[in-house]
């Protein structure tokens, strides 16, 4: 009742209006969203990581770097559709982050949706490798998981990898925020969002398996363990702080105009 009353009064912040005008302030409670946040996420990586497990390089009619790309950009496209009017389909703990730096999601809720993302993530991976385990010659491989040195697919070292995540996941915020500006055109955010993340894993799945995305990380490591567990803490670090840059910088240079404070005569 309090947000609906400060939104009234014009003493919501930022966040709440956006919170409420997307239905999923008092109509909508933080555990129904946290559960979208984690069957989103887990569509996010069974649908992606799985095309790379399975489909990828498929005898004849592999899909490759560009059908992995577009599966994972899909992923987000179609949850976003289905999910952003309930939990604003975030996804990622990256994105997550990136927008409460960007003042469009609280953060006492953040906690909730990287939870909820990384068990989504977790479940997937448990159900790909479930899957995965019934071929008769069944090898766990690199199971989609992301690295770095030796493990990156390219053999790229540590500092490109690093860049690498850090670049994409912040323009990858940028285009978020947006398109999910108020001044952007209506309804066409999910599609912008979607190609976003095709592009981005255009350029990093040579070079980290493209991770962009701390919770697709850690789902498929954990089943990896050894060296993939290792290499983690880069696939936390590097795109959190790329989220973070591209709020600032969307924040900074691209934000809406803000009405003057009027002083009280």
């Amino acid at each position: 009742m309090r947000r609906v009353v400060a939104f009234a009064s014009g003493r919501a912040t930022r966040a709440q209006k956006i919170i409420f005008e997307k239905g999923v302030g008092p109509y909508m409670s933080l555990f129904k969203r946290s559960i979208a946040e984690m069957f989103g996420t887990f569509w996010l990586v069974f649908a992606g990581c799985g095309a790379a497990v399975f489909a990828a390089a498929f005898p004849g009619l592999g899909i490759g770097f560009a059908g992995v790309a577009l599966a994972f950009g899909l992923t987000v496209l179609t949850m976003a559709f289905a999910l952003g009017h309930i939990s604003g389909c975030h996804l990622n703990p990256a994105v997550s982050v990136g927008l409460v730096v960007a003042k469009r999601f609280p953060l006492k809720e953040l906690p909730a949706y990287v939870a909820a993302q990384v068990v989504g993530a977790i479940f997937a991976s448990a159900a790909l490798l479930t899957i995965l385990m019934g071929k008769p010659d069944f090898a766990l491989g690199g199971f989609a998981s992301n690295g770095y040195g030796v493990h990156s697919p390219g053999g790229y070292s540590l500092e490109a990898c690093f860049i690498t995540e850090v670049v994409c996941t912040a323009f990858f915020l940028i285009v978020i925020l947006g398109s999910t500006d108020e001044r952007a055109p209506k309804g066409f955010a999910p599609i912008a969002i979607g190609l976003a993340l095709t592009l981005t894993n255009l350029v990093a799945i040579p070079i980290t398996n493209a991770s962009i995305n701390p919770a697709r990380s850690t789902g498929p490591a954990l089943f990896v363990h050894g060296w993939a567990l290792s290499q983690l803490w880069m696939f936390w670090l590097a795109p959190i702080l790329g989220a973070i840059a591209g709020a600032v910088i969307s924040n900074v240079f691209f934000a809406a105009p803000r009405e003057p404070v009027r002083q009280a005569l």
